[in-house]
């Protein structure tokens, strides 16, 4: 197996999209236009073999052959969900778990031979990560410059969780839905700037949208942000209709999908939050999948190869 990877350091994301704009209903069959900013439980659990920590700076090394890749890929979910994992180790792992995830969607053809190794526990995970993989893989247009982003560490992952918790508590929006958004939108708030369609901060609002749901918070503020897509979901008849709210909130089809799918993770195992907050920022482009690290910063758009001859592997 080859895998076409420019990296540099670590940091995550599938994709960061354009969010939160007024759109019509969505259709009944074929979804709609978007253009999306680009570059994504037993008991055997509590004792998993963890994997060893890569250097720094250092990135994730896959299998050549689909049956070990699976091999690892398990290792790497069981020590994710594991309390004993110690940080480097998770960190690995969870990165690894990234680029697995991201090769295995590419290769359909892989499908048969890795998910009858998937043991029972994880079945669920397994399925609904290469389904969201695949969905929104489906959303992606290669790009030949790099964004004019700046790449930050996240919010501390217990302080989201509670900024999640605390939405649903108030407007009635699953805290799962609202953390399977802000991964897909920002890496959990590691992407700085703009979307092409202007959306700004860790949850991607329009400024126009933000002013009517913010109740008058900060864009960029995790909390304010993340309490205004519990607002803007809720007021779209989240309750009754989720599907129909995360339309909403970016006009796809593969979007609501692969929203679905991180929730329904969240949902079945909270521990998995620890996999996708240390996930890294993948920018999608015509030389192949760039690692946009912490400390990325870049005021203007970028080449490629410019960027790439600056920053050797």
């Amino acid at each position: 197996m080859r895998i076409r990877l420019r990296t540099l350091v670590p940091a995550t994301i599938l994709f960061a999209v354009a969010a939160c704009a007024p759109a019509p209903s969505p259709p009944a069959a074929s979804p709609a236009t978007h253009s999306p900013r680009t570059s994504v439980p037993a008991a055997a659990l509590d004792s998993p073999t963890a994997p060893d920590a890569a250097p720094a700076g250092a990135q994730p090394r896959l299998a050549s052959d689909p049956v070990q890749l699976a091999d690892d890929l398990i290792a790497d979910e069981l020590a994710i969900r594991a309390p004993s994992t110690p940080e480097p180790a998770l960190v690995a792992a969870a990165r690894r778990q990234q680029v697995a995830y991201r090769a295995i969607g590419r290769h359909p053809e892989w499908d048969g031979i890795i998910g009858p190794k998937i043991p029972a526990a994880l079945v669920q995970a397994y399925d609904r990560n290469v389904d969201a993989r695949r969905q929104l893989a489906a959303m992606a247009h290669p790009r030949d410059t790099l964004p004019a982003w700046s790449i930050t560490a996240p919010a501390p992952g217990d302080e989201l969780l509670r900024y999640y918790h605390e939405a649903e508590a108030v407007t009635g929006v699953g805290w799962n839905y609202l953390a399977a958004i802000n991964l897909i939108e920002t890496r959990f708030g590691s992407i700085v700037g703009l979307s092409t369609a202007g959306a700004d901060g860790p949850m991607q609002f329009l400024p126009s949208t933000f002013a009517a749901y913010g109740d008058g918070g900060d864009i960029r503020s995790p909390r304010d942000s993340i309490m205004a897509a519990g607002r803007y979901l809720a007021a779209n008849n989240f309750a009754a209709d989720p599907d129909h709210a995360i339309y909403r909130y970016n006009h796809a089809e593969q979007y609501v999908a692969g929203v679905k799918d991180y929730a329904a993770v969240l949902a079945a195992d909270p521990a998995s939050f620890a996999g996708f907050y240390r996930w890294d920022v993948y920018y999608v482009t015509k030389d192949g999948d760039v690692v946009l690290p912490i400390g990325y910063f870049e005021n203007a758009p970028i080449p490629v190869g410019e960027y790439l001859a600056s920053h050797p592997q």
